[in-house]
């Protein structure tokens, strides 16, 4: 029997790294055309967008790049230079070819991120703090390779923000590590959406490491 096409819903499902790995490693030749062409996929444009506009600049990481689609909005808006993280390697590969990219570090955001602390001078997350995916401690990761100051503008599901404990996460963050934190809810998708997910909305956490 052939397998599952992979989509939103096997994506939400999602319960481990190697299921993460799993799923995109087969996703990742598609994805830009099955999934965000076809939905109408507009979080990447959001986030990059709400980066830029509180002053984030380069050097970024683009956290969960996927195929690249967050870093090519900031790129276009002439932020660089740009490195890509994301747990799956195809994915990675992919984000490479649109040649906007200066490196790309396969990484498992649970386990911490293979560079040097306060490499980075913003940090972007569209897409990768959501249902099955990554959860609020991986922010710690983040944060260590930030540059004091540095801009964050991380999306998070919002059915996933308080269930998932983000809420509590940001509120002790803001105790001694964080400042600026502002929470702008936006539509994940377009007009055009049709999926059953069409309505989703995500919060765009913007902030600045202390």
């Amino acid at each position: 029997m052939a397998s599952k096409t992979p989509d939103l819903q096997a994506a939400y499902a999602l319960k481990t790294p190697d299921d993460s790995r799993r799923l995109y490693g087969e996703w990742a030749g598609d994805y830009d055309a099955d999934f965000a062409a076809r939905e109408d996929y507009q979080l990447h444009i959001h986030t990059a967008r709400a980066f830029v506009a509180a002053g984030g600049q380069g050097p970024v990481l683009d956290v969960g790049a996927g195929t690249g689609l967050c870093g090519s909005v900031l790129a276009g808006l002439g932020v660089g230079p740009i490195d890509a993280t994301d747990i799956s390697a195809e994915m990675l590969q992919q984000a490479m070819l649109k040649d906007i990219y200066r490196d790309a570090i396969e990484a498992d955001l649970t386990h911490g991120i293979p560079a040097a602390h306060e490499s980075y001078s913003g940090i972007v997350s569209s897409g990768a703090f959501t249902t099955g995916h990554v959860g609020p401690a991986a922010i710690d990761a983040l944060l260590r390779v930030a540059r004091h100051g540095a801009q964050f503008a991380i999306s998070v599901n919002s059915k996933h923000f308080e269930a998932a404990g983000f809420d509590v996460k940001f509120r002790a963050l803001e105790l001694n590590q964080i400042q600026k934190l502002t929470l702008v809810e936006t539509p994940i998708y377009g007009d055009l959406a049709t999926g059953d997910h069409k309505d989703d909305l995500a919060k765009i956490a913007l902030f600045e490491k202390e």
